[in-house]
């Protein structure tokens, strides 16, 4: 009986330990964080990574400080700079810039006892090495995550000898990883693939990517698909078509990311699949696991965000949250 009561006693503190909020048992120390964001903030691949870094911020008491790059990795590095001499409790970083251009910082920032964890782009080498210190991933696969595209596009209408373009950042490696996964998709369905190199202009402007694309289209009258993993690019290609004179469906277009026009382009038939890398859970994870490391010790977590894609299909079902910047 004695053993009866104490099994009985024991479910009941775990049952009411199960049913505390998480954040009751925090530290008293308020923790600051300083979290890059990518883009501009409010645009169409970043608003809902913002949103749940706020989220988590917000559900755990902590100071988020957000750093908005325009994506490009020489601001990244700066800001990495710029947040370590605030000695925050942590950084969230993006591997744009590359593993050695973060190397000794991140070591630094290490040695100093701030966190360092990673989103959107992975760092696998510096992830390995500073796992036990906390130092995770939150994003896609993002090779798989571009050949899940790829596939979407073949199904939506694509046979072998169609001529494909695959227009992104070529010239970065550790920005072409997801568009290398449409190309192979594409190439090994026995399709002709060329590459496109965005240059950093239209990184930074994705308006000019119109008239560049719309010109290629004229050059190549038989293109059947055009790919792209960059955001803003994929918010853009409906009016690309409208520009070249092309109805929806002829021309098959594969992308990534919801914003309000590629949202707009699906539903009009203009895009048949984007790549849903869910950036609300890249912007939540990451400061959860700056939480999460500062008070329970948990080594990095490598989560993968990046599970599906948005088509004609399923578009309406999802619309409402990502209406919301939760998408």
């Amino acid at each position: 009986m004695k053993r009866i009561r104490l099994f009985t006693l024991l479910m009941v503190v775990l049952v009411v330990l199960s049913a505390m909020p998480f954040a009751a048992v925090a530290q008293d120390d308020e923790i600051l964080v300083y979290m890059q964001m990518g883009g501009t903030q409010g645009d169409a691949s970043t608003l809902a990574r913002t949103n749940g870094a706020r989220a988590a911020a917000e559900d755990l008491g902590i100071t988020l400080v957000e750093q908005y790059s325009g994506w490009d990795p020489q601001e990244m590095i700066n800001q990495f700079d710029e947040a370590m001499a605030a000695s925050p409790d942590g950084i969230v970083i993006m591997g744009h810039p590359g593993e050695a251009a973060f190397e000794s910082r991140v070591a630094d920032a290490i040695a100093q006892g701030i966190i360092v964890t990673s989103n959107n782009n992975p760092l696998p080498n510096l992830e390995a090495m500073y796992q036990t210190q906390g130092f995770g991933y939150a994003g896609a696969d993002l090779y798989q995550g571009g050949y899940l595209t790829g596939v979407a596009m073949v199904a939506a209408g694509l046979e072998a000898g169609d001529e494909a373009v695959v227009y992104d950042i070529w010239h970065q490696e550790g920005r072409s990883l997801s568009s290398q996964g449409v190309r192979d998709a594409l190439i090994e369905a026995g399709l002709t693939v060329e590459e496109l190199d965005v240059s950093d202009a239209v990184d930074q402007d994705a308006s000019l990517a119109i008239p560049i694309l719309t010109a290629y289209i004229e050059a190549h009258p038989d293109l059947r698909a055009i790919g792209t993993q960059h955001g803003n690019i994929t918010a853009v290609l409906p009016d690309v078509m409208e520009a070249a004179g092309k109805g929806p469906g002829d021309i098959i277009v594969g992308g990534i990311d919801l914003s309000p026009a590629t949202i707009g382009g699906i539903e009009e038939g203009f895009i048949s699949a984007s790549f849903d890398q869910v950036l609300y859970l890249q912007g939540y994870y990451p400061v959860q696991q700056i939480y999460l490391t500062k008070n329970y010790l948990i080594p990095g977590l490598h989560i993968n965000t990046g599970i599906g894609t948005v088509t004609p299909e399923n578009i309406a079902a999802i619309t409402p949250l990502i209406e919301q910047g939760i998408r």
